[in-house]
């Protein structure tokens, strides 16, 4: 069982707190690239913890088993209508698939919690096997390629025209048959790549989650002109 966690110190007491859903997947990677990022993490299972987040990750694991977890736990809704009002958050992995509206070919019931619009496909690159790395360029990212981790990754196979591709891995490296394939994506406050940013050591990609959060909270915070 992963410990919740909740350092009030990190990122000082007016930093942002970031959530790292804990219902299955990898969460303690995730939870220590955010605290280097200088946010106040914590574990998220239940409505109550979602609700004392400014953003959330959705980790990687498997897609069809979180999707189970979130409606037993009753959190379905309550992260559809955080996502909806929203909050930032990043998918890496399984969570790409959790963000996307669609899933091309879903398990039998499989549901997302949506709200970017895109079209994934569940271990686009192939089997455990298949698993690679490469450096890619990430749009927003400064300083440099970002070396990515695909395990069993998806891809988008389709986004709408509201959604800002971050980052595509080239055919020649996505292996036969494929094509330039989406890995990153940006729609609003959401962020989702098909890679896992937390295994890397690589904070940069966390970095845009936690300044998306500050700058929610820096607005929800600013006093109104009452002229």
């Amino acid at each position: 069982m992963v410990r919740n966690v909740a350092n009030a110190t990190a990122g000082g007491s007016h930093a942002p707190r970031v959530g790292v859903l804990a219902v299955q997947g990898d969460t303690r990677e995730h939870l220590a690239a955010l605290e280097r990022c200088g946010a106040r993490v914590s574990t998220v299972r239940r409505p109550g913890e979602l609700d004392e987040v400014d953003a959330l990750v959705l980790p990687g694991g498997e897609s069809t088993t979180i999707d189970r977890l979130v409606r037993a736990f009753d959190l379905a809704e309550p992260l559809r209508e955080r996502l909806a009002g929203g909050m930032p958050a990043l998918g890496s992995c399984a969570g790409m698939i959790l963000l996307a509206d669609r899933i091309e070919g879903p398990a039998a019931g499989q549901r997302t919690l949506g709200g970017i619009d895109m079209t994934v496909r569940r271990n686009a690159f192939g089997r455990q096997v298949d698993s690679f790395e490469c450096d890619l360029d990430v749009v927003g990212v400064e300083g440099g390629p970002v070396h990515a981790v695909f395990i069993r990754a998806p891809r988008a196979v389709e986004v709408g025209p509201g959604v800002e591709v971050l980052a595509r891995v080239p055919g020649a490296t996505a292996g036969p048959g494929q094509g330039d394939t989406i890995v990153a994506v940006r729609q609003g406050p959401l962020l989702a790549t098909a890679f896992h940013p937390e295994l890397s050591g690589d904070d940069r990609v966390h970095r845009l989650l936690v300044r998306s959060a500050e700058a929610t909270v820096a607005s929800t915070q600013a006093p109104h002109d009452g002229r």
